[in-house]
């Protein structure tokens, strides 16, 4: 992955956090119990923050050196939010639709979270590199 194609990423994917947070801010409050709320905005939160990330990682690659490294962070990023952001909203909007059967996507959330942390060794690894 190139430094625009993270750019770009990170940009679409904080535009639509922004609009799913409104979302979570006004609409859901009527279709969800509170608590369920504060798991949509806790996606929300961090799909922001990795987006940003990307967007980051994405200047580095673009302005200091395109090494594997940002790459991977890149894509680490990325997988992160659709796991760990996509799992807290897959449930919220199961539970919203009172939907059984699928109650352990909840396992993917960790597995998402990994690739977050993943993202941020690999940020580092390329800073270090840089140094």
């Amino acid at each position: 992955m190139n430094g625009k194609l993270m750019m770009v990423l990170g940009s679409l994917l904080a535009g639509l956090g922004v609009v799913l947070g409104a979302f979570g801010a006004h609409g859901l409050k009527k279709l969800v119990a509170p608590e369920t709320v504060g798991t949509f905005q806790t996606g929300v939160q961090y799909q922001m923050y990795h987006a940003f990330a990307l967007l980051v990682a994405g200047l580095l690659w673009e302005r200091l050196a395109a090494t594997s490294s940002l790459s991977w962070a890149g894509w680490s990023f990325i997988i992160g939010i659709l796991l760990f952001s996509g799992s807290l909203y897959a449930l919220v909007m199961l539970k919203a639709t009172n939907k059984v059967g699928l109650g352990g996507i909840g396992i993917i959330t960790p597995i998402g979270g990994l690739f977050f942390i993943a993202g941020w060794v690999f940020l580092a690894l390329a800073l270090m590199k840089r140094a």
